[in-house]
């Protein structure tokens, strides 16, 4: 099922990130204490970009509540990925979470609420998704 409308989608919060292999190398090198991220969400609808928030730094536990609104036609999947920001070269991914619009629509639809859904590998992130006619609040 493909979702066409205007999608509104608030990233409130990330809990818990785990350290890259990347973010720990001074660790383990100068017998450091564990190193923070300096994380940023990137929002994808299909394979398109459609935003990316703040980057926090210096922080496993980022709080954000920033929006996102777009018209979405024949969208079948919103992906969230937490990136942490490196100075030099390829940000380093921490974890990506994929939501089927489908799954949106049909729990929507029954009254239910947005839970269960995971970041890979396990952390959380809190937001809140509306359309016309549903509002909804949920983490993963």
């Amino acid at each position: 099922m493909k979702f066409n409308g205007y999608l509104k989608l608030r990233i409130g919060e990330a809990l818990n990130l785990k350290p890259t292999t990347f973010s720990r190398r001074h660790t383990v090198i100068f017998n450091k204490a564990p190193q923070s991220l300096d994380p940023y969400i990137m929002v994808k609808v299909d394979d398109f970009k459609v935003g990316q928030t703040h980057t926090k730094q210096k922080t496993n536990m980022p709080t954000y509540n920033e929006e996102f609104c777009l018209n979405v036609n024949d969208g079948k999947q919103i992906e969230l990925a937490v990136f942490h920001d490196t100075p030099i070269g390829y940000d380093d991914f921490v974890a990506n979470c994929t939501i089927q619009f489908e799954d949106l629509i049909k729990t929507s639809n029954t009254g239910d609420t947005f839970e269960g859904w995971d970041l890979k590998p396990l952390q959380q992130c809190k937001l809140n998704l509306f359309r016309p006619g549903a509002t909804a609040c949920f983490s993963f």
